[in-house]
């Protein structure tokens, strides 16, 4: 993810903004609606299973490339499934992501770029039908999709992105991404971005990263969080930021959050899973959540430990 990335990062406030002054009421008012959530399901996860670098710590040794998402699921329960942006999966490959994920495990495509990355969004072509058609062969192992918008993608598209909200089928969950400044250069310019997501029960991404700190917007939409973080090599700032968000994460579900999408980033993601994994320490911690992650292996040992 290069998106926002710095060379040096000594400089960075990474201290997490205060909640936008809408959250409380429209997580109260959700749970109205909806009911208090019993548990905060948290599901951790990384952008893709093809890893090699992992075998050894993440997958067993000698791991064949055939295996690794059976393995994969085994060790967290989502992924960013990047591999949908750029082609519509096959009925025959997401019944083979079925079979290979255990019953806990969510899959979060993210939206084609023939859709995403189109002026209109789609509207005029069966991208979107095809799409929708083949994710939800995925059925329970379907979570959260997601649709990274281009950073040239502006507020003055408002409107093509609402044609988009209302076409999109709203029995199939919906985080957006928008990057491009204009969204966030003043307090209100989001605020019909934030009351059509709410309209529609989609989410807003917040995104963690060091060089475009205006995009940790740290509002809420309906009662999802999805956060892509992206780490700085295992910097100690990685894990102090970790610590923040999990803590911000427990006042939402005090507050009305229902489920939480993780997605630690790191260079290359090679070193994601130990973040992963001292996000799962820290989440453990907490009685009232309901979470599954990886328990990486030593290298020289094979035996299973958190670092």
């Amino acid at each position: 993810m290069k998106f926002g990335k710095l060379s040096n990062i000594e400089s960075v406030d990474f201290s997490l903004p205060p909640d936008a002054s809408t959250n409380q009421n429209i997580l109260a008012t959700a749970t109205q609606k909806e009911g208090a959530a019993k548990h905060l399901q948290f599901y951790i996860g990384c952008t893709g299973w093809s890893m090699k670098e992992w075998v050894g710590t993440v997958y067993p040794k000698g791991t064949k490339t055939t295996d690794y998402l059976r393995h994969y699921g085994q060790q967290f329960n989502t992924i960013e499934l990047n591999t949908t942006h750029y082609r519509i999966p096959t009925l025959e490959m997401i019944a083979k992501w079925k079979d290979q994920t255990p019953s806990d495990f969510r899959f979060c495509p993210k939206i084609p770029q023939t859709i995403s990355h189109r002026r209109q969004l789609g509207a005029y072509s069966s991208a979107l039908t095809q799409f929708a058609d083949a994710i939800q062969g995925l059925e329970e192992r379907l979570g959260c999709c997601f649709m990274q918008l281009p950073p040239y993608f502006g507020s003055d598209r408002l409107p093509q992105l609402t044609q988009f909200v209302e076409q999109f089928p709203n029995h199939i969950p919906l985080a957006i991404e928008v990057r491009h400044e204009s969204w966030f250069d003043t307090p209100n310019a989001a605020s019909g971005l934030v009351d059509l997501l709410q309209k529609h029960h989609m989410a807003w991404v917040l995104t963690d990263v060091a060089g475009r700190r205006d995009v940790l917007h740290m509002q809420l939409t309906n009662r999802t969080a999805m956060v892509r973080f992206v780490g700085n090599g295992l910097h100690p700032t990685d894990y102090s930021r970790i610590d923040d968000w999990v803590e911000r994460l427990a006042t939402w579900y005090q507050q009305g959050l229902s489920e939480v999408y993780f997605f630690p980033h790191e260079p290359d993601n090679v070193l994601a899973p130990q973040l992963a994994a001292y996000l799962l320490e820290q989440v453990q911690k907490l009685s009232f959540v309901q979470v599954r992650g990886p328990k990486l292996r030593d290298e020289q040992e094979g035996q299973m430990s958190l670092f």
